[in-house]
């Protein structure tokens, strides 16, 4: 293989801190509390060490410190406090009397800088394979003109497509594993199918596993059945029994012979022992990864389950950039280059549990972290095959891109604003005795920002009260406490309780988003457009469900709570029924692998955090495939958090580089909340930074 000779060069490679400093193997800490002064006279010279130690505690900056295990900012600014260091004993000397100092800092540091040394060893031996496969790449002795012949002959692959095609073959030709990272909609699902058809024409027959989100398996069962019929597909879904008689055919009966394909979840794949062990002792030539951003992380289950599959080569799938995290991209390198990684990724796991996680921006990372960033983004590129849709498809439709800033209703005004001063009013104790965050109040004025209804005003305790009373009354609720209906309805929305009380058009109409829906959804109608509609809220959707049908507009709904085996029908039926004007979407569970280029407009209700979550609720409908062009409408409400999560929005996607990545970890989202806060609020930085920003749910599950 063509890793051999790189994993025999050896580990040449030079550090900050020398030549390899810290082996593997070598567990000496640089203190020791039992070791004498005498002892410690009487040995003389440091250890190598303790000499790295030394210097980087003399000269690191407060970034660097606070990478340390354990390291506090009170720890680190003390550090900094008590320098510079004369020698190790003087430094031995400050830690041991120093307020919030400890000699175990000592050997914090010693376990960060074999950490780097173990981190840097394994990034020189990836780029010397990174050299290789941009060579071969660069020679391209590979190059297929023609799309395979198992292909069905009605259908065709793009110039592109072509590409893509040829680049896979060539990381196979070099056996190496390869991430295909493709703008949404640019049709990556028929780039492998070609490729595994290819495969087949060459006597390569599998079989294969590809790995979905099982929102989109009924769609790559649909594509392989369209593309390419003569490959022949097993589904591994369905109920326990049904499963467990396709593991005994195919581990007993030698029941693959007949599968070229087998096509599953991600959840399916590590569900039980019985799978997990099948998966992995399975003769695989291939395994796919659709959505591969799902292994950023090498320290979860899911990671280790996927890793132990037992194929020969990887190939992963992601519509989005990657990520500017060590983490991440680490673990994504030990995924396409396992056999560098060898021995070294239980270290890397432990290591990386132990250090203070680091958001997703460059330029908050301590020099070190953010070389290897830039080092891991460089070795990867070769690796990487990602085009967007702008380079490669001149003749796609236009996307118009419009926000619309969206005046609330007078009443929702005075509520929202009601709010604002309630929530600036408070003090930090005041927050904790009612068990509100930051992010808790965040979401509260979204919903105050989207939809009175969200929240509860219309009804009193005593009007509950009396609405419990005569629910009790009902055939539904006869064998319920009346206490415990009560309790329920305290909790309740207006929308949910008008809902029981079946008295809700009024309340329904009170929003200013939908009356700018007024506006808008007549006049797509009359022109024959058809329309997505995305919400964050599986609440707000269903209150959306109430406006079309007091509208009358033809509607279908999908979100997270949707049966997998229902979805592809639902959007079938939306596909094949031009009645149909409206398909209500969560913008989670309806912005992975969901082709409605049927629709030719997109209103995203509310805005999400993360910008790239609503750009895949975007390609549902831009994408290849799409004959008419494409307008996207996001509504925001006017003077309200809905414009500061837009402009946060704005510069996630303003520093979008080339490898770099929208998915975000809870110290990043946290930073985001207490600056949403300070802009909607008006507090100053010391009340908003005072408040408990940990991550909660944001938005109702979807």
């Amino acid at each position: 293989r063509r890793l051999d000779s790189i994993n025999e060069d050896g580990d040449d490679e030079d550090t900050n801190y020398g030549s390899n400093p810290f082996k593997d193997n070598q567990v000496i800490k640089v203190f020791d509390s039992d070791e004498s002064e005498e002892e410690l006279t009487v040995r003389h010279e440091l250890t190598q060490d303790q000499k790295h130690v030394l210097k980087f505690l003399s000269s690191a900056t407060l970034k660097e410190l606070l990478s340390m295990p354990s390291c506090s900012r009170k720890k680190a600014d003390a550090i900094i406090s008590v320098r510079p260091f004369t020698s190790w004993q003087d430094m031995v000397d400050k830690f041991q009397n120093g307020k919030f100092l400890n000699t175990e800092i000592l050997n914090s540091a010693q376990e960060v800088l074999r950490a780097r040394n173990v981190v840097c060893k394994l990034m020189n031996k990836c780029r010397r394979l990174s050299h290789q496969i941009k060579h071969a790449v660069a020679a391209n002795e590979t190059s297929v003109k023609n799309q395979p012949s198992l292909l069905s002959s009605e259908l065709h692959l793009a110039g592109y497509q072509l590409v893509g095609l040829n680049w896979l073959l060539i990381m196979h030709n070099q056996q190496v594993n390869s991430i295909l990272a493709d703008e949404m909609g640019l049709g990556k699902t028929i780039q492998v199918i070609a490729f595994l058809a290819h495969l087949f024409e060459t006597g390569i027959k599998g079989p294969h596993l590809i790995v979905v989100p099982a929102s989109t398996l009924s769609n790559w069962a649909n594509e392989l059945a369209k593309w390419c019929p003569t490959l022949r597909v097993q589904q591994y879904y369905g109920s326990p029994e049904e499963r467990k008689i396709l593991r005994v055919s195919w581990m007993i009966h030698d029941g693959l012979k007949e599968v070229d394909v087998i096509l599953t979840t991600y959840s399916l794949v590590s569900s039980t022992p019985e799978e997990r062990k099948m998966f992995r002792i399975l003769h695989l030539v291939y395994v796919v990864l659709d959505e591969a951003h799902m292994l950023k992380n090498m320290a979860t289950q899911r990671y280790e389950s996927l890793i132990k599959i037992g194929a020969k080569h990887r190939i992963l799938l992601t519509g989005t950039p990657l990520q500017n995290n060590l983490l991440e991209l680490m673990s994504l390198l030990i995924f396409i280059m396992p056999e560098l990684f060898e021995g070294k990724k239980e270290y890397l796991k432990s290591l990386f549990s132990k250090l203070p996680k680091q958001n997703n921006e460059n330029d908050g990372l301590p020099k070190f972290e953010k070389d290897q960033v830039s080092k891991a983004r460089e070795i990867m590129k070769p690796f990487i095959l990602r085009r967007l849709k702008k380079e490669v498809l001149q003749d796609l439709p236009t996307k118009k891109d419009e926000t619309i800033s969206v005046p609330l209703a007078p009443l929702q005004r005075q509520r929202y604003d009601d709010l604002i001063r309630i929530y600036s009013n408070k003090d930090k104790e005041s927050f904790e005795e009612q068990g509100l965050s930051g992010v808790g109040i965040v979401t509260e004025l979204r919903k105050a920002a989207n939809h009175s209804a969200l929240l509860r005003y219309h009804y009193t305790d005593e009007q509950l009260t009396q609405i419990a009373n005569k629910l009790a009354k009902e055939r539904l609720y006869k064998e319920t406490n009346q206490q415990y209906i009560h309790e329920d309805l305290c909790v309740m929305s207006d929308f949910h309780i008008h809902s029981l009380t079946c008295n809700y058009k009024s309340v329904i109409l009170e929003s200013g988003k939908f009356l700018k829906l007024d506006e808008m959804l007549p006049a797509l109608k009359r022109d024959g457009h058809r329309v997505l509609i995305f919400s964050q809220f599986v609440i707000m959707l269903e209150i959306l469900e109430a406006y079309l049908t007091i509208r009358g507009h033809l509607y279908l709904r999908l979100d997270g709570s949707t049966p997998v085996t229902t979805r592809q029908d639902l959007i079938d039926e939306f596909n094949n029924n031009p009645d149909l004007f409206v398909f209500l979407l969560s913008t989670r569970a309806g912005g992975l692998g969901i082709n409605l280029t049927a629709a030719d407009t997109v209103i995203i209700h509310d805005i999400d955090f993360n910008p790239y979550n609503d750009k895949q609720a975007e390609d549902r409908c831009h994408r290849v495939g799409q004959t008419r062009d494409v307008s996207v409408f996001r509504l925001i409400s006017k003077d309200t958090i809905e414009e500061s999560i837009h402009q946060v929005a704005l510069e996630k996607l303003q520093l979008e580089q080339d490898i770099s990545n929208p998915r975000e970890n809870d110290e990043t989202e946290a930073r985001h909340v207490v600056t949403l806060l300070k802009r909607a609020l008006g507090l100053e930085a010391k009340k908003t930074d005072d408040l408990d920003v940990k991550k909660t749910e944001v938005s109702e599950p979807s």
